[in-house]
């Protein structure tokens, strides 16, 4: 955890350009680093958990305030804005490296994070059982510069536009009352 006045989530859902764009939008949130988390390899580079044998996931790392945004809610919006039912995959991206799964940094978290995998499981709202694994927290690694705040910097990119952009516009339609104001 960090401050009194701040917690801290790690979230994997496939390409962490795509989820540090989502999340670094909410009201709450403080900061959003990209990086890896869960594997084996200290200090991996991007290369190395592209390779699939590192055991990281692409991840993000969430500072945020829980007077503003709850975890609950922030798992919330992790939920609806990937596919939790994929194995080791999201969209075109393929592998380990992009399996969902929620690092919990403490019980509550935990605790919280099978609550609600549970409610969604039962609600029925996927076809398919979630994927998600949720984990103690391990590590974080801070990916390289050039992926930090990548969607920001690069948003001419084909992925970008393609994938990127349509998980921003879902986040404004649907948690509209949680986004930032511009």
């Amino acid at each position: 955890m960090e401050s009194t006045d701040s917690e801290t989530a790690t979230l994997a859902g496939g390409c962490f350009w795509c989820t540090e764009a989502v999340f670094k939008r909410l009201k709450g949130v403080q900061s959003v680093t990209s990086g890896y988390a869960g594997g084996q390899m200290d200090k991996p580079s991007y290369e190395a958990v592209s390779s699939g044998t590192t055991g990281h996931a692409e991840a993000i790392q969430i500072i945020f305030d829980p007077k503003i945004i709850s975890y609950e809610k922030l798992l919330e919006v992790f939920f609806k804005l990937h596919d939790p039912t994929t194995m080791n995959r999201q969209g075109t991206d393929v592998g380990h490296q992009y399996r969902s799964a929620i690092f919990y940094q403490d019980e509550n978290q935990r605790q919280i994070a099978l609550s609600l995998k549970e409610k969604l499981e039962k609600s029925g709202i996927y076809q398919n059982p979630i994927v998600t694994e949720i984990l103690p927290f391990t590590n974080f690694f801070k990916a390289e510069d050039y992926h930090q705040n990548f969607y920001d910097n690069n948003r001419s990119y084909g992925y970008c536009q393609v994938v990127i952009d349509p998980k921003i516009k879902k986040l404004m339609e649907v948690f509209k009352n949680e986004v930032k104001s511009s």
